[in-house]
């Protein structure tokens, strides 16, 4: 049995404490890891709490994040609760084996720390690395801060491992603004976490000699469509499972997590709608922005696949304006963020329900600041939009870049 780590009612952990913490709590039978910048905390830790007795189970370092994933799925198939860590370049070659793990509904956790993708190299974060996966059959959890990046984690075991879900989940988080950013955290005793999150229940192990299956078997026309329609149907329903896990942890903890989470959106005009730590700034802005007679509210998403189409349809369904945040390269489009909440939107206007004007601002490639001045202009000119009934410049921006102002749609 592993030893018991005792720790207080309030920590100061970052992104990646935390998260290491909520796995060494879930009692993973395999983690195997090979470490980049800005997640490499994720595993150093790991390995320290191997070394020290407060973890029973295998800590494999291989040689690359490929391996890494992939000795993941040969440890979920034979019947263990795994889990992983990485960012930008080394997710980039994990992405292959992604979609053996969801094809295989293999329930693996990986921790993914947000970071830009080369070239330039940049070790700093923005949701490139995030997108890359979005179509991988992951789930895609987001957290905002280092304490969401705890209590996602330990949900993320439960809701990968339900019987009805079965599916791998990635817990993100930004790269240095969480993941290295210190903040109060309130964890669960070891006891309590586990409890929450449950021993562990293998579906098809390999092990099972008695039962003999195969993994990773060839279909071609005659079945890979229905086998895809079946990972896309579990992953749609999934969402189900999410609410009631949050509602449980709700229960346990006294804090809530809801798929959609709307801030001063009761009476809001205008909103901005954002991923990862932009999210509390965006709030503190949408705030300042009421002072100065701005209506102003935010909308954030805690879970990005399943992409809750409806929840976010009904979110803004009485703003008049929307500026959509994508920290990442559009790469000769609308942002993807921007993509995914104007198919949300189209559908619920063409039911009566909302349509309202939308712009797309890319920000913080590389993880170039957004400001509060930046977040007020934005504020200011969908407030102009709204006022006008139309929109008033480019609909897509990139905020804070030097040199000429840029803008093609």
């Amino acid at each position: 049995m592993p030893k018991v780590m005792e720790l207080d009612k309030v920590v100061v952990w970052d992104g990646n404490m935390a998260a290491c913490q909520a796995m060494r709590q879930a009692q993973i039978d395999v983690v195997a890891a090979y470490p980049i910048t800005p997640s490499t905390p994720i595993v150093q830790n790991y390995g320290t709490f191997t070394s020290n007795g407060y973890i029973d189970g295998e800590f494999l370092l291989v040689e690359s994040e490929h391996a890494a994933m992939s000795a993941c799925v040969g440890a979920a198939a034979a019947g263990g609760r795994v889990a992983t860590a990485t960012s930008s370049q080394g997710f980039a070659l994990m992405v292959e084996v992604l979609y053996q793990a969801s094809g295989m509904r293999l329930p693996i956790v990986l921790n993914l720390v947000n970071r830009a993708l080369a070239s330039p190299l940049n070790i700093h974060g923005d949701h490139s690395d995030m997108y890359l996966g979005r179509d991988a059959g992951w789930i895609n959890l987001c957290a905002y801060n280092p304490q969401d990046a705890y209590d996602l984690n330990l949900m993320a075991f439960k809701i990968a491992e339900d019987m009805s879900v079965r599916l791998p989940v990635i817990v993100n988080q930004d790269g240095f603004l969480c993941s290295h950013t210190a903040q109060n955290v309130r964890p669960l005793s070891d006891e309590e976490a586990y409890k929450f999150i449950g021993e562990y229940k293998s579906k098809n192990p390999l092990f099972d000699f008695a039962h003999p299956v195969t993994y990773g078997a060839q279909a071609e026309e005659e079945w890979h469509y229905e086998h895809k329609a079946q990972l896309h149907n579990a992953l749609m329903k999934s969402s189900e499972v999410i609410g009631r896990v949050f509602s449980e942890f709700k229960a346990l903890t006294g804090r809530e997590h809801n798929i959609v989470e709307c801030y001063d959106m009761q009476d809001a005009q205008v909103a901005i709608l954002a991923l990862g730590t932009t999210v509390e700034s965006a709030r503190v802005a949408a705030s300042n922005a009421r002072k100065n007679g701005i209506k102003a509210g935010v909308v954030s998403l805690k879970v990005f696949r399943p992409f809750p189409f409806i929840e976010v349809g009904e979110a803004l369904k009485h703003c008049k304006a929307v500026a959509i945040l994508d920290k990442s390269l559009p790469a000769g489009a609308m942002g993807a963020l921007y993509n995914e909440v104007s198919a949300a939107l189209y559908n619920a206007s063409a039911k009566g329900g909302a349509s309202p004007l939308l712009s797309n601002y890319i920000y913080g490639l590389g993880e170039r600041d957004m400001t509060q001045k930046d977040l007020g202009e934005i504020f200011a000119e969908i407030d102009k939009d709204a006022k006008e009934g139309r929109i008033t410049h480019a609909v897509q921006q990139f905020v804070g870049l030097r040199g000429p102002k840029m803008s093609f749609f």
